[in-house]
């Protein structure tokens, strides 16, 4: 049966990070370094800096801040991801996680030198989530948002394969008219793909300045059972009936499988940063 307008992303499906733990933590991507160098270096020396990470998941972008000096307050709504946390910087006096969802969060005004948040940001109400950020800075504080963006190859074989199982038992379901088109580098940072992404327009609507926006291009290439492994950790993909669900996998799988077993698939990293006057 086909949901109308869902999409599989509608925020009360957040919380199904909490089933997926250990492979979420091993399978989703890792960040260019170049990313995180950039943030360091727009929010200032890391010794003693303080920063707020929305959305933390298992730290694997909670790390780079640690290794650098930074003490980090983890807002974390899966009980299961925060405890893999505690579990994996215990010890670390720098570190500690605050299970909830940022919006409730009970968090000081005027704190913090950064808030940052890892594929996780379009999860948060927008007109709640920002305003709150803008409090909880310091001024001259720095929020930074990145994400990852898939480049559909389109016209390539491997993946118009793919699209067909796409097809069938996704777009069947879903029923959307919608389907990724390659864009341009400049398109990233038109409004409609900055609210895609991130679920707001412009930085500036909430008074930000110095804003600052940059990509990053990324390969990395998978065998079948290492994508079907990340796409199972995509809370569209998991929405769909069991059924749906197991013959999409299925048919990318053997697409896969008869292409010499390797997927190569290209990211574009986009990072969106401003500052609280």
């Amino acid at each position: 049966m086909a949901l109308g307008n869902k999409t599989g992303w509608e925020r009360e499906r957040r919380v199904h990070f909490d089933e997926i733990v250990l492979n979420y933590d091993k399978v989703r991507p890792e960040y260019p370094v170049a990313l995180f160098e950039e943030i360091m270096k727009y929010s200032g020396p890391g010794e003693g800096t303080k920063a707020l990470e929305i959305g933390a998941g298992t730290g694997k972008a909670t790390i780079p801040f640690l290794n650098a000096g930074y003490s980090v307050t983890a807002v974390e709504l899966g009980a299961k991801m925060a405890d893999f946390m505690v579990e994996r910087f215990h010890g670390n006096d720098r570190f500690k996680v605050i299970t909830g969802t940022f919006e409730d969060a009970l968090v000081e005004e005027d704190r913090y030198d950064l808030v940052y948040a890892a594929s996780a940001f379009h999860w948060v109400d927008a007109e709640t989530g920002c305003p709150k950020i803008y409090r909880i800075l310091k001024s001259r504080g720095a929020i930074a948002l990145f994400r990852y963006n898939l480049v559909p190859a389109v016209g390539e074989e491997l993946y118009e394969e793919i699209q067909e199982s796409y097809e069938k038992f996704y777009y069947s379901y879903y029923k959307s008219s919608q389907r990724l088109t390659k864009i341009s580098k400049d398109q990233y940072w038109e409004p409609w793909k900055i609210h895609q992404g991130f679920g707001f327009e412009s930085l500036e609507k909430y008074g930000f300045m110095d804003i600052s926006k940059s990509l990053y291009d990324v390969t990395r290439t998978f065998d079948a059972d290492e994508y079907i492994a990340l796409l199972d950790t995509m809370s569209d993909h998991r929405s769909l009936p069991e059924y749906e669900r197991a013959a999409l996998y299925n048919g990318i799988k053997e697409a896969i499988q008869r292409h010499g077993g390797q997927h190569r698939a290209e990211y574009v990293f986009q990072l969106y940063m401003g500052r609280k006057p």
